[in-house]
């Protein structure tokens, strides 16, 4: 009921709003634009629904009273049917100019299970126009809540009290003469008692080597840090993106969308975190056998050679698609730590020092994507690697073996 009247709550302010941009701009129009859309998952089962686009006409989403709507019911009528989400952005004039523009933006959600209603500050600076060199702040508080675990590929990865963060994102991208730099810094506090207070922190660092025009060399850094009483969905893993990110994209938000066998099987990936691919499988079986993979802290190196091949050459001659379709080939090595602040952690009365962890192989990565009119990324990244080497392979598994995963999102899209 709470989020109803939140809901009507941001109705309410968006109307006031329109009310008044009306009453300014007479001569302007406000541009609506409907798409239908379905997914899937297993709780709703065929959820269908309907998303709009606001804004005023001619802008081009660089525009004021930029609206983003959603609104979905599931086929399957179970105990929460209808879910939306909803976001608005409004620039603030005097401290926005061109490519560098300030705004507030109000973001109120509730679907697959999960209640979040959100205040964020934006500010971004672009030298000049390139829309990959640039800086980006947010500044959110936000309040948060699972409250269907239903919804939760692995529930034990979830807490349900009400979270209150207060939070801050910095990104900055630039072009290099001989490649690409990504830097990423994300902070985040819990003030919320009824769930424990804590802090999570990251910084995710990216660069790219353009050897030549057909070798690169992508290197990853990421470390991340928690309080002693972080819930499991903001804590880490050695494999996978910290639980609490999979509700960023809709193949992760809720489970059946990737079909259940195919993530208890241990071959199917969320990417991010620490991403050391090749122990997938060994959390997985953790997971569904009920226990917690999830640390405080980790760190990890992960590395890609790209070469060469036949695919990418073919796609890169076509016309338009070679613009927006991609299939990298590379092999990788990763190498990571869980707990590297406080390594030595006791099981009953068994103490034991969290090993570095390493991996080694070749992969595949099939990009289909379209930059919007920042230079961020929007698309589809599905990868299939292969790492045929664990420095600590499962008992009575060999270092050198045939392991496959096939993974969801991109740690290097660009």
């Amino acid at each position: 009921m709470a989020a109803r009247y939140r809901f009507l709550l941001i109705l309410s302010i968006l109307l006031s709003v329109f009310s008044q941009a009306s009453i300014a701009q007479e001569k302007e129009k406000y541009i609506l634009t409907p798409a239908p859309d379905i997914w899937y998952n297993d709780v709703d089962g065929i959820r269908l629904g309907v998303r709009l686009k606001g804004e005023m006409d001619g802008t081009f989403n660089d525009g004021p009273h930029r609206l983003d709507f959603g609104i979905w019911g599931g086929l399957w009528i179970p105990d929460h049917p209808i879910s939306y989400y909803t976001s608005f952005t409004e620039p603030i004039k005097g401290l926005s100019d061109f490519g560098n523009e300030a705004s507030i933006q109000a973001i109120s959600s509730v679907r697959t299970g999960y209640s979040q209603h959100r205040l964020q500050l934006n500010k971004r600076w672009q030298p000049g126009f390139d829309e990959y060199n640039y800086k980006e702040l947010a500044v959110y508080f936000s309040q948060e809540k699972l409250f269907e675990p239903e919804y939760r590929p692995f529930d034990i990865l979830w807490q349900e009290d009400w979270k209150s963060l207060f939070g801050l994102n910095f990104l900055m991208s630039f072009p290099q003469e001989s490649g690409y730099f990504v830097g990423i810094i994300d902070l985040k506090t819990n003030v919320n008692d009824q769930s424990g207070t804590f802090s999570v922190g990251t910084l995710e660092l990216k660069q790219r080597f353009d050897l030549n025009d057909r070798f690169k060399l992508r290197i990853r850094g990421f470390v991340g840090l928690s309080s002693e009483n972080t819930v499991p969905e903001f804590r880490f893993m050695n494999s996978m993106s910290s639980a609490q990110n999979w509700l960023g994209s809709g193949i992760s938000r809720a489970k059946g969308t990737i079909p259940m066998p195919w993530m208890e099987s241990g071959s199917f990936q969320i990417v991010g975190g620490a991403n050391l691919r090749g122990y997938l499988n060994r959390e997985i079986q953790l997971l569904t056998s009920g226990g917690d993979p999830t640390a405080e802290s980790v760190i990890s190196l992960n590395n890609e050679f790209e070469f060469p091949n036949p695919v990418k050459r073919h796609l890169q001659g076509i016309s338009i698609i070679g613009d927006l379709i991609d299939f990298r080939s590379y092999l990788f090595f990763d190498i990571g730590r869980q707990d590297f602040v406080s390594p030595t952690t006791t099981v009953g009365n068994v103490s034991s020092n969290t090993p570095v962890l390493a991996d080694a192989g070749t992969g595949f990565q099939l990009s289909i994507n379209i930059p919007d009119y920042l230079g961020k990324d929007r698309g589809i990244f599905i990868r299939y690697d292969i790492p045929f080497w664990l420095s600590d392979p499962d008992e009575g598994d060999n270092n050198f073996k045939y392991r496959n995963v096939i993974g969801v999102g991109a740690i290097f899209p660009f």
